[in-house]
C-alpha cells in the first residue's frame, strides 16, 4: 500500500512507498529540495510535514501507516 505525497507550494502529488527517502521521492516528482551536507546536520533540506513537524528530507523516509502526506517546502534565501 502506497502513500500519496503532496508537495507544496508547487501542488504536485506523487505516489510513494513507505520507507522511500523523501528526497528521492521529491526528485522523482521533479521537485528540487536544496541540500547541503546530506547527513541532516546542516538542515538545508528541511521540510514541513502536514503543517506540524519539521524534518530533514535527506535522512527522512515516507512513514508507514499513512495514505497521504503533505510536504511543504520552504526555502532559505541564504542557501
Amino acid at each position: 500500500m502506497g502513500v500519496n505525497i503532496r508537495f507544496l507550494p508547487d501542488d504536485i502529488t506523487v505516489h510513494a512507498e513507505p520507507g522511500e527517502p523523501l528526497l528521492k521521492v521529491a526528485e522523482r516528482a521533479g521537485i528540487a529540495i536544496p541540500t547541503g551536507c546530506l547527513m541532516g546536520s546542516c538542515h538545508a533540506c528541511e521540510v514541513e510535514i502536514d503543517g506540524e513537524e519539521t524534518v530533514c528530507s535527506c535522512i527522512s523516509s515516507v512513514p508507514m501507516g499513512r495514505s497521504s502526506l503533505t510536504v511543504n517546502l520552504f526555502f532559505d534565501p541564504t542557501w
